[in-house]
């Protein structure tokens, strides 16, 4: 923190995603702002009943998929297409539009860095293949 001339300057150098603390923090903030949304709220909120563990079993996805770690062995197709039937299959591309902004917003919030832009593919990649695969799945 800089004062000068009693105007406080505070300098947030961002850093890549370098560990599981950093996943951490993405995780927790972003899905501090899912859980707010009008939209997307309902169906974490309805579906998810203890939010430290499903912080974790996040972080341990996400560091599995940046880091190459083996941690995370759940099928998150699974999950998404139970939740999809649980609110009668109204899950569109409207949400992972949505979900897929808030991520990306809390990223460049906090990160810069190869890994932070991986992080942004990554979830470009895994949000159109579980929305065409929950699609194809109630079309069958």
């Amino acid at each position: 923190m800089i004062n000068t001339n009693k105007i406080t300057l505070r300098i947030m150098v961002k850093k890549d995603i370098q560990n599981r603390y950093d996943i951490h923090l993405l995780v927790k903030n972003f899905y501090s702002k899912v859980r707010k949304d009008n939209t997307l709220g309902p169906f974490f909120n309805d579906s998810i009943n203890d939010w430290d563990a499903h912080l974790k079993y996040l972080t341990d996805f996400w560091e599995s998929g940046l880091f190459l770690k083996t941690k995370f062995t759940s099928d998150p197709l699974v999950a998404h297409i139970k939740v999809d039937k649980a609110h009668n299959n109204s899950i569109t591309e409207l949400h992972f539009g949505i979900w897929l902004n808030y991520w990306s917003q809390t990223i460049d919030e906090l990160f810069k860095g190869d890994y932070t832009q991986n992080a942004k593919r990554r979830a470009r990649k895994m949000g159109t293949f579980i929305y065409l695969k929950i699609l194809s799945f109630f079309l069958i």
